[in-house]
C-alpha cells in the first residue's frame, strides 16, 4: 500500500507501466445496469460524507446520474464491446500522399484524479494498400479517450490500432489538451496545456514530420 506522499508523486508524474489500460480480469463480468446500481450506491455515500442532503430534490438523483455517466458516457471506452468497427477499403485511387484528419475532439478524464482532459487530436497516415473512412478515425480517437486516461498512453493506443488496421507504420498522432487536474487543483495553472506526439514509419523522417506539423499549425476552418 502506497503512503500519501507516494500517491501524490504518482499522480503528478503520469507513471504508467503499459500502453494498455490497466483492467482487472473480471472487469466485464457485471452488466452495465449492475455497475450503475453499485456506483450509484457508493457515490451516494461519498455525497453523504461531504455533508450533502440527498433528500433535496436537486441532489436526490445525482448518484444515479453520475453512475450512468461513468458507465454509459464518460468511460464507455473501457469496454472492448464498444470499440468501433474500423472498416478499411482498397486504395483504388493509388493515393500515396499524406492524409490528415484535424481537430478531432478529445473529451477524456485523468486517471489520477478523474477530472476532465479536454482538447483535440490530429491524425495523419500515408496509405499503402488500404484506406480508412474518415469518421472511423474520429470514432477510434473518441473510444480511447472515453476512459480514465494518461495522455501519453492515449496517443500510443490510437497509433498502434491505426498502424495495425491500415497495415502500415506510416501514422502520426498529435494530441493537445487541457488537464483540469492542473488548472483546477494543485498549482491551478489556468493557461497551460499539454501536447503529445507519436509516430512511426516514414514519419521518422524529419521532412515528413515537419510537413504534418506545418499542416496542423494552420488555423481551424
Amino acid at each position: 500500500m502506497k503512503n500519501k506522499e507516494q500517491i501524490e508523486i504518482t499522480g503528478d508524474n503520469h507513471f504508467s507501466k503499459s500502453i494498455k489500460t490497466p483492467l482487472r480480469a473480471d472487469a466485464f463480468d457485471k452488466t452495465d445496469d449492475e455497475k450503475i446500481a453499485n456506483i450509484q450506491h457508493h457515490f451516494s455515500k461519498i455525497m453523504e460524507e461531504l455533508g450533502l442532503d440527498l433528500k433535496d430534490d436537486s441532489l436526490s438523483g445525482t448518484p444515479y446520474r453520475v453512475a450512468k455517466m461513468y458507465v454509459k458516457e464518460l468511460f464507455y471506452g473501457l469496454n472492448p464491446a464498444n470499440k468501433p468497427k474500423l472498416s478499411v477499403f482498397d486504395n483504388k485511387y493509388g493515393y500515396k500522399k499524406m492524409l490528415v484528419e484535424q481537430y478531432i475532439n478529445i473529451d477524456s478524464a485523468c486517471e489520477h484524479h478523474f477530472l476532465p482532459i479536454v482538447g483535440h487530436a490530429h491524425v495523419a497516415y500515408i496509405p499503402k494498400d488500404k484506406v480508412i473512412g474518415l469518421s472511423k478515425i474520429n470514432r477510434l480517437v473518441d473510444y480511447y479517450a472515453r476512459r480514465p486516461q494518461v495522455q501519453e498512453r492515449l496517443v500510443l493506443q490510437i497509433l498502434n490500432d491505426l498502424q495495425e488496421v491500415l497495415g502500415t507504420k506510416d501514422v502520426i498522432i498529435s494530441v493537445t489538451a487541457k488537464h483540469l487536474c492542473v488548472s483546477s487543483r494543485g498549482i491551478k495553472d489556468q493557461s497551460s496545456f499539454t501536447t503529445t506526439l507519436e509516430y512511426g514509419g516514414s514519419f521518422e523522417n524529419e521532412a515528413n514530420r515537419n510537413e504534418f506539423l506545418k499542416i496542423i499549425a494552420q488555423e481551424k476552418i
